[in-house]
């Protein structure tokens, strides 16, 4: 990655507080600070507000956040979709175990979740976009379109419809669309930013280079991300529009440039020269002692006898530890328990640093992402071929060497899983019976990518618990107790969506505004039972 420009740097972070103050005019007047007219000479303006739209994709942070960031991310993802995607459990049972973990769904949490995945975006957007109205400078709108989308999807996948289309006009109370006209905006605003990006990249020209903590300005390699994060939303439409899924994987798939087919062309943000953080998960994990391994993933990565194993986990020998496949002892923990903290602390971590890094998407995913359109349509490719190459990928992103040939064959099926501690015992029984051997039904078949897809996309909790409620894969081990129950959510079932902040029906605009978007659901409730529109299976 080119270095940055150190007083650059120094700048955007100086300024980035500044944005997020309602009184943006009386903070300019400090004779210390810098303007405007004095950012913008270099582009300090914008560049900070691509940093900070980047930084919000997952939340990261830098040392001066302190835990700030850390306890954004625990709240908005790793208490939620984390553990929902049955990834990780947790070493704590927080709010007395009536928590997100036991499927009764905490307001303060949900909150997180939105400001995370929609709120703090939305100001750095709204900033690079009054400044592409004003220079006409196309290229960095197209990138923060980029970037505005790959926060928002979360948001919309995670409580259902979103203010989109009308966002930025300047509005006091900003209308919700529905989700097939986000998902419709999306795409089309993806389009027009790859086009954009696609012409400069053609020129030669960088975008951001001194700014973009992702690609380093390399237009080429944003338009292979675009061109995978359409592709991503492509298929999520499978089921309720297949037309619309087609068209625009066709797109995606068919453009010049397509999309990510490398180890290289992953989208991720490092720790490097000019940029320092830890990670959230390795945090959570060692200093807070609270994320541990899911009963789920041992029991599929020890019946798949699976090299990313030990990649994924750490090993540990304590009484209660299961044996590995390879040699290594692992001790995973319920989910949804209600034990408090210290009764899980010797339990396996995942297997991070600080400086791991925070992963957005990576190419494994893009090809079992194709191998589901070529099994639904066969134009799009070999669906087994796509499938294995994927599998390949996956490990060597993981920087294992085993044959895939041998992967297949020699795996057998998901095993059962009994968890012994001092207060607690769980038992549950294997998920499935699936193999990795891609054989069978058409539906076996479509169970297998999703599995091998979510053993891939390890540790992102959100994209796999958002593919778990699309398509029912993979099959994972129930909660070991619901609180949730008079809510209507059942363990088979889980969340399926967040419920809207309280704070969304406060005034009387705010509450018209709310019953407007939820009049947009397809039952017409604000429910965590609530089906969003490409939940229908």
């Amino acid at each position: 990655m080119k270095k940055i420009n150190q007083y650059k740097l120094l700048v955007a972070f100086c300024i980035l507080p500044c944005w997020a103050s309602c009184d943006y005019e009386e903070v300019n007047t400090n004779p210390y600070e810098v303007t405007d007219e004095e950012a913008n000479r270099d582009g300090v303006a914008v560049g900070g507000s691509i940093m900070s739209l980047a930084r919000q994709v997952f939340p990261v942070g830098t040392p001066a956040n302190k835990t700030d960031i850390i306890n954004e991310y625990q709240t908005s993802f790793n208490v939620s979709a984390d553990v929902w995607s049955g990834y990780f459990s947790q070493n704590n049972n927080w709010y007395s175990g009536s928590n997100h973990l036991t499927y009764y769904l905490q307001d303060d949490w949900t909150s997180s979740t939105y400001t995370s995945t929609y709120t703090k975006a939305y100001a750095s957007w709204k900033k690079i976009k009054e400044n592409a109205e004003e220079t006409g400078n196309m290229a960095n709108y197209a990138l923060a379109q980029i970037l505005k989308i790959s926060c928002w999807h979360k948001a919309l996948e995670t409580f259902g419809p979103i203010p989109y289309t009308y966002a930025g006009e300047g509005l006091l109370v900003v209308p919700y669309d529905t989700e097939q006209e986000v998902y419709t905006a999306m795409f089309n605003d993806l389009k027009s930013a790859i086009t954009e990006l696609t012409s400069l990249a053609n020129s030669g020209a960088k975008v951001m280079e001194d700014f973009d903590l992702v690609y380093a300005g390399d237009p080429v390699k944003w338009v292979k991300y675009a061109n995978s994060l359409m592709l991503r939303l492509a298929m999520r439409l499978k089921y309720c529009a297949p037309d619309m899924a087609k068209q625009w994987a066709h797109e995606a798939l068919n453009h010049s440039v397509g999309v990510m087919t490398a180890k290289d062309d992953e989208a991720k943000i490092s720790p490097n020269a000019n940029y320092a953080f830890d990670n959230n998960i390795a945090y959570l994990a060692s200093n807070y002692q609270e994320c541990r391994m899911g009963t789920s993933m041992y029991a599929y990565l020890q019946g798949y006898k699976d090299p990313r194993m030990s990649k994924y986990f750490t090993s540990i020998k304590q009484e209660n530890s299961l044996p590995g496949f390879d040699g290594n002892w692992y001790a995973p923990v319920p989910p949804g328990h209600t034990m408090g903290k210290g009764e899980y602390t010797d339990c396996s971590q995942p297997n991070m640093t600080g400086s791991t890094p925070t992963y957005w998407m990576r190419a494994s995913e893009m090809y079992f992402l194709r191998a589901e359109a070529a099994l639904e349509w066969p134009e799009f490719g070999d669906a087994e071929a796509l499938y294995k190459q994927g599998i390949q990928m996956s490990f060597d992103e993981n920087g294992v060497s085993t044959s895939v040939d041998s992967y297949i064959t020699g795996a057998g099926a998901p095993v059962f899983v009994r968890v012994q501690s001092p207060k607690n015992s769980y038992l549950a029984s294997e998920p499935t019976t699936a193999t990795p051997a891609f054989e069978g039904s058409q539906e076996e078949k479509l169970e297998k990518i999703m599995i091998q897809k979510w053993i891939a996309l390890y540790p992102n909790g959100q994209e796999a618990w958002t593919e778990w409620r699309r398509t029912g894969y993979p099959k994972l081990h129930q909660v070991q107790e619901n609180r949730g129950s008079a809510n209507g959510i059942t363990k088979d079932k889980g969340i399926r969506r967040m419920v809207y902040p309280i704070s969304f029906s406060q005034s009387a605009e705010d509450r018209a505004n709310y019953e407007d978007a939820i009049s947009k659901l397809k039952d017409k409730t604000d429910k965590a039972t609530s089906r969003l529109w490409w939940d229908c299976r």
